[in-house]
């Protein structure tokens, strides 16, 4: 299945509820009613306030005498969509210098975060970056086994220590090794216990510290991950994790088509924050950057078979 495909099938879920809200509206006259009704239907979709605003501005835009085809309110909808998703689609770059590049990873448990590394892990190695993991993550045991796992999967050596461990030596560690070996990219896994979100500060605010005293520039990355079944609930999860861990970026994952995929519009429109990669499945090669315009007609129906 090629990659089209794969967003065709993981955003399906997003593109029938927003077909279906719109449907009505294929041929009803463009009075303020009906424009707000469209408005509604966009909400309702996950797209956000925001952005259905501004796609009701650009219908406003024409007169109110005339009908608009229901394709003709997708286009717009793509459009705007696209012009939401551009400034923030933008991968995840090995840059720094004196190596290694340090990418943080959080997120709750539950969300894929474990298995989104081990896929990022995968999609450096065929950039042919050099990349160690480490098992930042040892409040529980099967987080460490699991990335253990995942690492010989790919390939790539790993760092853990204990369970119940402290987690900053064990980046300590890590980072001495991915400098010793000359290591492109160091991942760091960490806790999710949101539920505690003073412990978790506390521990990321540890993590950061150590990082920082072997390198000022380090982390250079603190992604999110977010799982795209959660819906609205993933906007809560980034204002959350912003605050407790100075998030530069996310990734969105679980696109598989009962996911509400409208809330990866919803969230670059609020946070502006960059969008790194989005995962449409189980492979290891199912976590890729993504174009906004493909993202946005697909959503919008444009570009689905009939």
């Amino acid at each position: 299945m090629s990659w089209h495909d794969k967003l065709l099938g993981g955003f399906r879920r997003t593109s029938d509820r927003l077909l279906g809200n719109l449907a009505s509206f294929g041929t009803a006259k463009l009075d303020e009613a009906t424009l707000d009704e469209i408005e509604e239907a966009l909400i309702a979709s996950d797209l956000g306030p925001a952005t259905a605003a501004r796609i009701r501005a650009r219908l406003a835009e024409g007169s109110f005498e005339r009908n608009l085809e229901e394709l003709g309110i997708r286009l717009i909808v793509a459009e705007e969509i696209e012009r939401t998703l551009a400034p923030v689609a933008r991968p995840l770059e090995i840059s720094a210098f004196p190596r290694p590049h340090v990418v943080l990873v959080i997120g709750v448990n539950g969300s894929g975060k474990t298995t989104t590394i081990a896929k990022l892990a995968h999609l450096f190695t065929e950039q042919d970056y050099a990349v160690m993991l480490a098992a930042g993550d040892t409040f529980r045991a099967a987080a460490i086994g699991q990335l253990a796992t995942w690492a010989d999967r790919v390939g790539v050596p790993i760092v853990r220590g204990p369970e119940g461990g402290d987690a900053a030596g064990v980046v300590f560690e890590a980072v001495k090794q991915a400098t010793g070996v000359g290591t492109d990219a160091l991942i760091v896994d960490t806790a999710g216990r949101l539920q505690n979100k003073r412990e978790l500060m506390d521990e990321l605010a540890k993590i950061r510290r150590v990082l920082g005293r072997l390198n000022p520039a380090s982390p250079h990355d603190v992604v999110l991950v977010l799982d795209a079944t959660t819906g609205q609930n993933a906007l809560s999860q980034i204002e959350i994790f912003r605050e407790v861990a100075g998030v530069t970026g996310l990734v969105m994952t679980k696109l598989d088509g009962t996911a509400r995929g409208g809330v990866l519009v919803a969230a670059a429109e609020q946070f502006g924050l960059p969008i790194h990669a989005i995962g449409v499945g189980e492979g290891m090669a199912d976590l890729r950057p993504f174009d906004a315009r493909e993202v946005a007609r697909i959503i919008a129906g444009i570009d689905r078979p009939v």
